[in-house]
């Protein structure tokens, strides 16, 4: 049995609309997502995509069934204890980039480490460190309109990878990116699966899909297929 840095076990997901109609996004979800795999999720618009993901990403809780990340079971958790889940537990990157216009790049990075209460020493000690690795060491001072987008991606990878997460998810992380500046920031994901990192993204690209070791295709709130893709360089991770 592989150890799951997320699972899922029978979760439902339900939300009223403003009219009062009940809507079941997730219809008895069982997903295991191994430690140190590299997981695409997809599926068209009202499969329940966007809804897995928030889930994943501890921004919401279900209706029923249980989750649980890095071995710990989330489901049931009150707001500022599921918030401090996320913060420790969790990298976002998102196709927007998300950063704060008015930091550095190194203070963006940092602001997660700011929430867990990191001293300031140690919190500018593990940016910079973790910029180095994206390749962006010269480019610490610089604000996010001084950088391109692909630079601006690196910088959400970093901020994403500081806290040393159990699982980095992203959603669309190439969407506002050229084709040939989106290879550059897959492979640096890629980089990072390869040291042991848990990646799940989020796309409705087959072609970024397909660098994945396994796809997971959700339609009308359930699991439609999940299958492996094995790599000539690269070994595929157990699956559920």
């Amino acid at each position: 049995m592989p150890v799951a840095a997320a699972q899922f076990e029978g979760v439902r997901k339900t939300y009223a609309t403003p009219h009062g109609v009940s809507v079941e996004a997730l219809r008895g979800i069982d997903l295991l997502i191994a430690r140190g795999s590299y997981v695409a999720i997809m599926g068209a618009s009202g499969s329940g995509k966007s809804t897995l993901m928030n889930l994943l990403g501890c921004l919401d809780r279900p209706t029923s069934g249980r989750y649980t990340i890095d071995g710990a079971e989330v489901s049931g958790l009150d707001d500022e204890e599921l918030s401090r889940i996320r913060g420790r537990r969790i990298g976002f990157i998102f196709q927007a980039f998300n950063l704060i216009p008015e930091l550095t790049v190194v203070e963006n990075v940092e602001v997660p480490l700011f929430y867990q209460a990191v001293s300031p020493a140690v919190r500018r000690q593990r940016a910079l460190a973790t910029l180095d690795e994206v390749g962006l060491g010269s480019r610490v001072r610089h604000r996010p309109s001084e950088l391109s987008g692909g630079q601006q991606q690196r910088v959400a990878i970093a901020r994403a990878l500081v806290s040393q997460p159990a699982i980095i998810l992203a959603d669309e992380p190439t969407g506002n990116l050229d084709s040939a500046t989106g290879d550059t920031i897959l492979a640096l994901l890629e980089t990072m699966h390869t040291r042991g990192m848990t990646l799940i993204i989020v796309t409705h690209d087959d072609r970024i899909a397909q660098r994945c070791q396994r796809v997971v295709r959700l339609r009308d709130g359930l699991i439609e297929s999940d299958s492996l893709i094995t790599h000539p360089q690269v070994a595929p991770q157990n699956a559920a």
